[in-house]
């Protein structure tokens, strides 16, 4: 108990010693957020419309306010028109300069309560009056009291102009500072109103409707400078957001440009790779030099895929300038896949059932890019192997099924790891259809893929 009843004491001492810092740092520095310029949240205040009403309120308060302080306070008029003509001044330049125009209507009001104590003429009443029924003589009250509400005199400390134009004030700092800042000018200007009435109290006593009124005004700039700070910030965050949506497409277009690149280069190089490997086998007692340049050939495609792999992950992941479109091929041309890879080595054939029937260009490139991709796997995976390609069009979906056979002879290590199986799975998916890969009972690998013509037809 003792260790917590200290730390809390540490705790309210350390809040208390960084008090005199932020006052100096709020309200002494004179730091206020920028006026808005034009269509930014915030800027109908600061209109040339508003600014005139605000000229033209200030000057009927300064008139008013002279008048108070020249019959109700008798400072004399030289002195009522200089301190009314501060004030006025002071609250139009808060529009723009809002911390020294604070200070300059609260360090008027205090000016002006202090030299007009003892000068304030009070009515005397007379018998029968409204103060004395009985017409006795009203007893003084104590000076250094805060008097009875309604006692006699004029408004104190604050005429009732001074409270209008301090309030106006405070709103217009409200509006441009920080909320613990208009918080410490609220309380620092009631605790000036309360210095000035601990030296007198037979005056009118307008300590809590100006604190109330204060208050108020205080309280709505803070609320509107927050509705303008919030406004800004959704303004900020949607531009992040239109960012990132960018962004994002571009990643999905990176993302296509990548699996079409794959598709395109790749396929072609892994026959080149599958060629110059199976050449040698189909000519009798091949040279040194036939092999050693088939097998460099070979070695040279080998290294391109590698090198199509890293670029791809590049693709993937960073933000280039720009990326060339692959080609967009269909079906038209699977004929000229099937013989490109028979010229492989491969055996393939091809199966179609059902009716054909025109398709969006989306399912065309996709089944197209599907069946290249699982004959190159098949390819580089599962050379001498029989490929099986198979197209079923079916009312509501097109099914693409690439299987092949279980490889002739051992198979080569892959450098590296493709993205031909998420390009298939991206590309199905795309189209709201279904992929299924994996090994078959003799050994091969089998992909197939049902993709929905219902809005794509």
């Amino acid at each position: 108990m003792d260790l917590t009843g200290r730390t809390t004491g540490r705790r309210i001492a350390a809040a208390l010693r960084g008090v005199p810092g932020a006052l100096r740092e709020d309200l002494w520095r004179m730091k206020s957020d920028p006026v808005p310029r034009v269509g930014e949240p915030g800027y109908p205040v600061w209109r040339p419309v508003s600014v005139m009403v605000l000229v033209v309120f200030a000057a009927a308060m300064m008139v008013v306010n002279v008048r108070q302080y020249d019959v109700d306070y008798n400072l004399g008029i030289n002195l009522a028109v200089l301190l009314a003509g501060i004030q006025a001044v002071a609250v139009v330049a808060a529009l723009y300069r809002p911390v020294p125009a604070w200070w300059a209507v609260t360090a008027v009001m205090l000016f002006a309560a202090r030299v007009a104590d003892g000068r304030i003429i009070i009515p005397t009443p007379q018998p029968g009056g409204p103060w004395d029924p009985t017409g006795r003589p009203v007893p003084p009250v104590p000076r250094g009291s805060f008097g009875p509400l309604l006692s006699p005199g004029p408004e104190y400390p604050w005429t009732l102009a001074g409270i209008a134009m301090q309030a106006m004030v405070l709103f217009l700092l409200a509006l441009r500072v920080r909320p613990r800042a208009a918080v410490s000018a609220l309380l620092i200007s009631s605790a000036t109103g309360l210095v000035a009435l601990a030296f007198t109290g037979q005056y009118h006593n307008d300590f809590g409707l100006a604190v109330g009124v204060l208050a108020a005004a205080t309280l709505l700039g803070a609320a509107l400078r927050g509705r303008r700070v919030a406004r800004k910030e959704l303004v900020v965050q949607e531009e992040v957001t239109a960012e990132e949506r960018a962004r994002r497409t571009l990643l999905e277009e990176r993302n296509r440009i990548a699996r079409e690149l794959h598709d395109v280069v790749a396929h072609h190089m892994s026959v080149i790779s599958i060629q110059a490997q199976v050449a040698p086998h189909l000519v009798e007692n091949p040279s040194d030099e036939l092999k050693e340049n088939l097998a460099g050939i070979r070695q040279n495609a080998v290294e391109a895929l590698t090198e199509l792999r890293r670029v791809l992950g590049v693709l993937r992941s960073e933000d280039p300038e720009g990326a060339p479109h692959a080609p967009q091929p269909s079906l038209d041309r699977l004929d000229e896949l099937v013989a490109n890879v028979r010229g492989a080595g491969l055996t393939v054939t091809v199966d179609r059932t059902g009716t054909p029937r025109p398709l969006s260009p989306g399912v065309e490139l996709s089944a197209f890019r599907i069946v290249q991709e699982a004959l190159s796997n098949a390819m580089r995976h599962a050379p001498g192997s029989a490929v099986r390609v198979e197209l079923a069009h079916q009312s509501a979906e097109l099914v693409v099924r690439v299987a092949n056979t279980a490889p002739d002879r051992p198979v080569a290590p892959s450098p590296g790891a493709g993205h031909g199986l998420l390009g298939m799975r991206e590309r199905t998916a795309m189209l709201g259809g279904e992929l299924a890969t994996g090994a078959t009972p003799d050994g091969g690998y089998e992909v197939t893929a049902a993709l929905p013509l219902k809005g794509h037809a």
